[in-house]
Order: C-alpha cells, then sequence, then structure tokens
C-alpha cells in the first residue's frame, strides 16, 4: 500500500502519551493532521510531517478516521460535542477515542455520532509513556467489529496487542478492569516493601526473590526499585490513576457491584494527592507507608509535573 492509498487521520490530544502515538502514525506515511490545546504540543509531530490545525473542527473535517487522546471524560465529551467532532466529521468515518473514560459516557457519544453516520470505537490502551513511545501499547477496542477491522492497521502502527472486546464502551471497562488489578498489585507491592523495611531485611534482595516466584509481578518489578530508592519521577502519574479508580467505582455503583479492595487502594491514593503528590508516579504511593509507619516520607521529593 502505497501512501497516497493510506487513510487521512486526524489525532487531537498531543500529550506524553498522544504525542509518541502520533509520531508512529506520521512515521508510517500516514496523512495526519493534529491538534492540541497548546500548539508547542504538535511541533515535534509537525516536524515529523503532520499538518498543523487551528482547531479540532478543521483538524477532522477530511479524516476517514480521527483519534482523540485526552485526559478525561470532559474533555471527550466537549470534543465530540462542542468542538467539532460530530458536525464535521463526514458520514462513513471512523472517531477513535483511546482516552480512559467512563463507559456509560462512551456509549451516549458513539450514539450521538451514529445518528450523523460517524461509527465510534472505544480504544483505551495499556503500557504507559514507555508503551507508546515504543509502539508496544495493548489496545483494547469495543465498538462495531466491520469499523474495527477497518482501523486494525491503524492501531497496530501504535500497539503490539490489539484486541476487540465488544460492544461499545467494552474497552472502556476492559480497561478498567485493568486499573484495578494495577493499583491493588501496586498497593500490595508497598505493603510487602513496607512490612520487610519495618523487619530490617534488604529490599532489592527481598524484591528480587519474590520476582523468582509467584509474587511475581510487572509492579514489582518496574515500580519495586523506584520505590526502595525513593524515586517518584516520570511515569504515570496518581493524578491520572486516582481518576481512573473514580470511573471504576463509579461504574462499580452502576452495576451494583462492591469493590472493596478497591475503596481502599483509592483512598490512599486520595491520601497521596493531598499531600501533594498527584504529579508523582504511582510508586509515590509508598509515601502512604511512610507516613503510615513513621518513616522519613521527604526522602521522595515531590516532583513537577512530567507532562
Amino acid at each position: 500500500m502505497t501512501n497516497q492509498d493510506l487513510p487521512k487521520l486526524a489525532f487531537i490530544g498531543l500529550g506524553v502519551m498522544g504525542r509518541e502515538m502520533a509520531l508512529h502514525l506520521a512515521g508510517a506515511g500516514y496523512p495526519l493532521s493534529v491538534f492540541d490545546i497548546s500548539s508547542a504540543a504538535a511541533d515535534a509531530v509537525v516536524a515529523k510531517g503532520a499538518t498543523r490545525c487551528e482547531s479540532v473542527a478543521v483538524a477532522v473535517k477530511d479524516a476517514e478516521i480521527a483519534i482523540s487522546m485526552l485526559p478525561n471524560t470532559p474533555q471527550v465529551d466537549d470534543v465530540v460535542n462542542r468542538d467539532g467532532v460530530l458536525a464535521n466529521m463526514k458520514s462513513g468515518s471512523i472517531f477513535i477515542d483511546m482516552s480512559t473514560i467512563s463507559p456509560e459516557a462512551t456509549r451516549a457519544m458513539g450514539a450521538a455520532l451514529a445518528g450523523q453516520g460517524i461509527t465510534m470505537l472505544d480504544a483505551p490502551v495499556s503500557g504507559g509513556p514507555i508503551g507508546a513511545k515504543n509502539a508496544a501499547l495493548s489496545i483494547m477496542v469495543g465498538g462495531d467489529r466491520a469499523a474495527f477491522d477497518r482501523a486494525e492497521p491503524v492501531l497496530r502502527v501504535m500497539g503490539t496487542t490489539i484486541s476487540h472486546v465488544g460492544a461499545p464502551g467494552a474497552g472502556q471497562t476492559v480497561k478498567l478492569c485493568n486499573q484495578l488489578v494495577c493499583a491493588i498489585n501496586i498497593q500490595a507491592v508497598c505493603e510487602a516493601l513496607a512490612l520487610g523495611r519495618a523487619s530490617g531485611v534488604d529490599l532489592s534482595q527481598m524484591r528480587d526473590v519474590l520476582l523468582g516466584g509467584s509474587a511475581s509481578s510487572w509492579m514489582l518489578e518496574k515500580l519495586g526499585p523506584a520505590m526502595i530508592a525513593g524515586d517518584a519521577g516520570a511515569g504515570f502519574r496518581i493524578d491520572l490513576m486516582l481518576k481512573d479508580l473514580r470511573l471504576v467505582l463509579e461504574m462499580a455503583g452502576q452495576n451494583d457491584v462492591a469493590l472493596p479492595g478497591t475503596s481502599l487502594v483509592t483512598a490512599q491514593y486520595v491520601e497521596a494527592r493531598a499531600h501533594g503528590e498527584g504529579s508523582n508516579g504511582n510508586q509515590a504511593l509508598f509515601r502512604v507507608y511512610d507516613r503510615m509507619t513513621g518513616q522519613d516520607a521527604s526522602r521522595l521529593p515531590v516532583m513537577e509535573n512530567q507532562s
């Protein structure tokens, strides 16, 4: 397939994740129009061949597939209903939201778009900034199967594990379940390190031992060293995980599902944010255990927002 045969794309939202994802699409030769509320955020993608646009409406008007990667539900709703997707995308086009937002809101936006002949796919991602940079994201997609088949080659430029998981909203549901597991796993790592520290064992050695057995996990492997070293730097932020956990609990309330473990870890994320750590990486949850156990919390400095 030549570049002339590739579908025209638009990308809305060029933050830490979106910028890397858009760079891969531009690098693959797709005709790409981009928009971000910060014009400077588009610089790197424009340098790769993308076209900078002055608004969402301009970016999407000729797009066959438009993609959004935004912080939360209200921003996606604005892009769809106020800023131009609904009013300017052509019938027969596809709108893919790759943010992590409310499944209920996703279904409502999808229905509104369908009324204009636009198909919406919800395609949130897992893998964080590193996965975005390496085009190694896991992408879970809800929505029409034929639209998924049409969009899959585009998604494969950004990720390695691409799964159609069901009807509209199913992608968001699976992603929120993913976040539930991640957050409770982070909490478990924090508790193990807190107990090991109080008992006087070498935490780095304990981590190596745990990685060799059934307690091994991605969080223990990747975040454990940062917790031990007191590094609260770049990574998936406390603020973003707290947003996702609140969405999990919202969905649980709508479905009458009790999630006591999620409720507890959400309270700990609220505590971390209340102590000024919202812009820190997830490993800063260990500071909650510093405070609960009377350890020196100052060893993990609050970092500037990495976005």
